[in-house]
């Protein structure tokens, strides 16, 4: 999402830290710039304006310190406003490896009650699914319930992405909030139902999927302030859609000021949208980001750090993230064993490089695995061949062969080299690559 903005900052900031002088001029002109290209990013004008006044009276201070590059000193000064735009406090892009999420709150005793809003289109049952997994995974014992008895087949969706995941659905059934049947008035009182079948079933935290209209108006907040009445959340959490750019920011400041929020998740921000909800979005409404949606899968839902999206805008990756998705995706016995076999005299062959392109790809699409690294901007990043479908291909290469093929490709013929790309759909001059390929790899890694 924020692609064009930081290929756009990353030009700016490298002018000045191309030089070994600068004067105030320079940086007007610079700040005159990344204003222009904020605005273009859709950011809010009023928050756009306090993060340019911001950089330029601290940058004054910048420009007299003489043992530090002045430029370098700019590109933090920019990367720390950037930060504090999107809710971290002052001074904490100072601390490095620190966690600056904003947590979820847990309640002391009973389950723990995190309600869904927002508008109908948003994603809030997709997203109401990935929060449940992620919640599963920190071993929070989740339930979800369904509390949308306007959208047909709301809960039936949700009871599907709730047995995909294994996470328990309340609230759908006959008579349940999932019915069709089921007057609006009684909402409230289904939905205190299904937490208590939630609390005899253990679940520690219940995650409430409400219903959403195409726009804000009083008889959406009136269902949505009875519903907080009756079930008194600990959380109450905004979905709203990225793609919408600054209509995200104006439905934020609504729900704030209908039912008070909590926090907000922002889904989509793998598209192609300019971004400016995400950087504005906390300072128009004080309401923290806490995660953000990254793709369509139901673990493509990242907790959002301020400082570390500041670190990604500038270019300057997010090692901290990548570690973590390699952590909770990478299957580590499985790498353990890989390793041992690059170590061993024979080395790797076809069936290894088949696991080892499989665990690549459970993190997630290449480039946004890439985009994770120091020095990858978003030029750099445009440059990279990573095309997942080619992973695709090469995973059928090798899936067409047999378990001997693959032990020793050695004995890869001519007629089986044409049976294999004939399996897979290929051309042969695309068999004859990736084994060239693999013959390399594997002379590098007894190398190493």
């Amino acid at each position: 999402m924020f692609t064009a903005l930081s290929e756009q900052l990353a030009a700016v900031l490298k002018r000045l830290t191309g030089r070994g002088v600068l004067s105030e001029s320079d940086v007007t002109e610079a700040l005159r710039e990344i204003r222009r290209h904020l605005l273009e990013a859709d950011v809010s004008f009023e928050v756009t304006r306090g993060f340019v006044e911001r950089v330029r009276e601290r940058a004054v201070g910048a420009l007299l310190v003489k043992s530090v590059s002045p430029g370098q000193q700019i590109v933090k000064l920019v990367h720390d406003e950037l930060a504090r735009m999107m809710g971290a406090l002052d001074g904490a892009a100072s601390n490095v490896g620190v966690q600056h999420a904003a947590p979820l709150q847990f309640a002391p005793v009973g389950p723990t009650v995190i309600l869904l809003v927002g508008l109908q289109g948003s994603g809030k049952t997709t997203t109401a699914a990935k929060l449940a997994r992620r919640l599963k995974l920190e071993q929070k014992a989740p339930g979800l319930v369904a509390a949308d008895p306007y959208r047909p087949a709301a809960g039936e969706q949700l009871r599907q992405l709730g047995a995909q995941i294994g996470v328990p659905v309340f609230g759908v059934g006959d008579g349940a909030v999932g019915a069709q049947h089921a007057a609006p008035l009684h909402v409230p009182a289904l939905v205190r139902d299904a937490l208590r079948e939630a609390e005899s079933a253990r679940c520690r935290t219940v995650i409430v999927d409400t219903a959403g209209r195409l726009q804000i108006d009083a008889e959406l907040m009136g269902e949505l302030k009875a519903l907080k009445a009756a079930v008194v959340p600990r959380e109450v959490l905004l979905v709203a859609d990225g793609m919408t750019g600054q209509d995200a920011v104006k439905i934020a400041r609504g729900f704030q000021d209908g039912v008070g929020l909590t926090g907000v998740i922002l889904t989509k921000l793998d598209g192609d949208a300019r971004g400016g909800a995400a950087l504005s979005i906390h300072g128009v409404t004080g309401v923290p980001l806490k995660y953000v949606g990254v793709g369509e899968k139901t673990g493509a839902l990242e907790p959002f750090d301020p400082v570390r999206m500041a670190g990604r805008i500038l270019g300057q990756g997010d090692v901290v993230a990548l570690v973590e998705k390699a952590a909770a995706t990478v299957d580590a016995k499985a790498a353990e064993r890989l390793a041992q076999k690059a170590r061993s005299k024979r080395g790797m062959d076809l069936q290894d490089f088949l696991s080892a392109l499989k665990q690549m790809q459970s993190l997630g699409p290449m480039k946004q695995v890439l985009g994770l690294l120091p020095g990858v901007n978003a030029k750099a990043l445009q440059a990279i061949p990573a095309d997942d479908k080619r992973l695709k291909h090469v995973e059928a290469i090798v899936l067409s062969m047999t378990p001997a093929e693959r032990a020793d490709p050695g004995i890869l013929s001519g007629s089986r080299k044409l049976r294999i790309a004939k399996g897979a759909g290929r051309p042969v001059q695309e068999v004859n690559r990736l084994l060239d390929q693999f013959q390399q790899m594997r002379k590098l890694m007894k190398r190493m």
